[in-house]
């Protein structure tokens, strides 16, 4: 099983490494940008996190093989700031979040994660957790499913799915879901490119882990520890988390005067945008990892 790191270069390049810096890794997956930051730090540290076992171990192994300047913290990037500081971490030069989802969880057709596979329907990042996709498709009511499938999907057909799924309960298996989608759907839909199911596959794996408010929560917890000049790059993979990403770098990087009040105090805001617009994969990468496609590198520095 491979697993192909996107937007590698770009990412370690923009995180402007220093040998003797302080990192973060808060998406440690397969290990990709976790290596390459690895590889440049001769008296510096990498902290890494990641909630899944299988990655952990995997993960290990590879770095391993490159130094043992690194720590893998287990646990939800959104206690970056609890778990670095139980390791006497207050400050860093540097954070990445790569938001896809790993390579291990797709391709582990028993996780549940793609509709390309039969299995129960899981999806849990954090396989310690109870609440899983079966808990949604199988107890949420009509308004519910309606409100995450449009949210966190933006499925146009969010009402018929939902009324389909309450119809055909129980739900057990990922194969199951796909075929109740599909009977939601016109055929035109159907028969139009990309897989039906996608955006309800999204929209269930966003709420299962809480990935949003996971996400803000942490990055926000993320600026308050960088050092001065210290970068955070984030990567996401669609619209919902790009917005996130672009608004709290948006609001930290401006100084908000109300009107008719004199600007005595120069203030200078807490992160300058090192990238204005987000950084998209090359059409080369793209053609060699089709995963990479709906990409976008966003990075700030703290001032």
């Amino acid at each position: 099983m491979e697993h192909i790191t996107v937007l590698l270069n770009e990412a370690i390049e923009y995180l402007n490494i220093k040998e003797d810096g302080i990192y973060v890794d808060c998406t440690l997956g397969g290990a990709g940008h976790s290596s390459l930051i690895l590889s440049k730090l001769k008296s510096g540290h990498l902290y890494s996190f990641d909630q899944d076992d299988y990655a952990i171990s995997v993960a290990k192994e590879r770095l391993d093989k490159i130094s043992n300047n690194y720590t893998i913290i287990k646990s939800n990037f959104v206690n970056i700031k609890e778990e670095l500081e139980k390791l006497g971490v207050n400050k860093v030069d540097g954070i990445l979040y790569d938001l896809g989802v790993s390579s291990f969880q797709f391709d582990d057709g028993e996780r549940g994660f793609s509709y390309n596979y039969d299995a129960k329907l899981d999806m849990r990042m954090d396989q310690s957790k109870n609440f899983s996709a079966y808990s949604i498709i199988n107890e949420y009511d009509y308004d519910s499913l309606v409100r995450i499938f449009y949210m966190y999907g933006e499925e146009p057909f969010s009402k018929q799915i939902a009324k389909k799924i309450i119809e055909n309960r129980p739900i057990n298996t990922t194969f199951e879901l796909v075929d109740v989608i599909k009977k939601a759907l016109p055929n035109k839909v159907l028969n139009s490119k990309g897989h039906p199911a996608k955006r309800i596959f999204q929209a269930l794996r966003i709420e299962v882990n809480d990935e949003l408010k996971v996400f803000e929560k942490s990055l926000n917890s993320a600026l308050d520890l960088l050092n001065k000049n210290g970068r955070v790059v984030v990567i996401s993979f669609h619209s919902l988390e790009d917005r996130i990403c672009k608004t709290i770098f948006k609001d930290n990087s401006e100084i908000k005067v109300p009107k008719n009040v004199p600007l005595i105090i120069k203030e200078t805001p807490k992160l300058k945008l090192i990238t204005k617009h987000p950084i998209t994969p090359s059409d080369e990468e793209i053609n060699n990892n089709n995963r990479s496609h709906s990409a976008k590198m966003r990075v700030a520095e703290k001032n």
